[in-house]
């Protein structure tokens, strides 16, 4: 087994390898620039860690764990288009830099390429890899029209809103983990449960990352603390702050969340104050630790040995460990 950042490290060399140097210019070039701005690539790394957990050889699953950081990208190719964003990871976002329609096709262009590193495995391992694939993908576009949707909808869920960040953020990182037990040919048992690990450390995340935009260290974060209250979106927190306030604290953060003001400032501390003291802010800790635990629970049944089950609650508590 390699460490984390050793990888990252395969990932990131393999990346810098890839050619796609290709005509025409203008559908292949905006790819490399979306390719080449980085990021974390968790995703890629698990599919080689998976395959490593199962005693394959990660290197075979390189193509697989290109494909899903490939399609990865698309996604945010279109996000960015949807939330007409100027910036993604510090740069100019792909239809910022050149236009919609540019951005519009080499997303397009790049869910095919996704496919097309399927194409090097044998014909079982092809067939059980594109089927995962084609139904996270859709899943990940379902769990996109939901987070669209909730924006005008006022009566979101819990349940709903678990569902949208399951199909938005989780089963992508579930699937990336069954590539890899799918190229290491494992049992259909430990695929499953691989899967489940993925799935529920994802939710986990993501339920984190709406934690720590309101109370994260802006330091350690990497944005803005406060955004999501700024863009009045109906996190975690946001919904469990209107299950357990006050008639006067609902008032309030209905309020607070139908207004632009031109500083945030107050806006901000004002609904982290409800945030805090409706005990929205203890339940969604709660809720990071309850799914993190969850995804711990499916190694109990996975036939590894105890050495890799610890490798595996170690990376896990390593990507929950962000200053929460």
């Amino acid at each position: 087994m390699l460490t984390l950042s050793d990888y990252q490290e395969v990932i990131k060399n393999h990346f810098e390898n890839i050619n796609l140097d290709k005509q025409p210019k203008n559908l292949y070039e905006p790819i490399s620039y979306i390719l080449s701005l980085g990021g974390k690539r968790i995703r890629p790394v698990l599919t080689l860690m998976a395959a490593d957990i199962f005693d394959g050889n990660y290197k075979e699953a390189l193509s697989a764990a290109v494909a899903v950081e490939v399609f990865h990208n698309f996604s945010l190719v279109h996000d960015d288009i949807m939330d007409d964003a100027p910036l993604r990871r510090g740069k100019k976002t792909v239809h910022e830099k050149w236009d919609l329609n540019t951005g519009i096709l080499s997303g397009d262009a790049m869910l095919i390429l996704a496919y097309q590193y399927f194409e090097v495995y044998e014909p079982s391992i092809f067939q059980a890899l594109a089927k995962l694939f084609s139904k996270t993908a859709l899943e990940v576009c379902e769990g996109q029209q939901y987070d669209v949707d909730f924006e005008t909808k006022d009566d979101v869920s819990i349940p709903s809103y678990l569902k949208m960040i399951e199909y938005k953020t989780a089963v992508l990182l579930g699937a990336a983990m069954k590539m890899g037990a799918i190229i290491a040919k494992t049992s259909e048992e430990n695929c499953n449960l691989i899967y489940d690990f993925g799935l529920n450390l994802g939710i986990a995340f993501q339920i984190q990352d709406d934690y720590l935009d309101a109370f994260g260290d802006p330091e350690t974060f990497g944005k803005q603390v406060g955004g999501d209250i700024i863009e009045n979106k109906k996190t975690y927190l946001y919904l469990k702050a209107k299950e357990f306030s006050s008639p006067d604290q609902q008032k309030q953060l209905s309020h607070l969340f139908s207004i632009q003001p031109t500083d945030n400032t107050e806006k901000i501390e004002a609904v982290k104050s409800i945030f805090d003291e409706s005990g929205a802010k203890e339940a969604t800790k709660k809720a990071i630790e309850t799914y993190t635990f969850k995804a711990f629970e499916t190694l109990e049944s996975m036939s590894i040995s105890e050495e890799k089950k610890d490798l595996l609650k170690n990376f896990g508590k390593m990507l929950m460990g962000r200053n929460v």
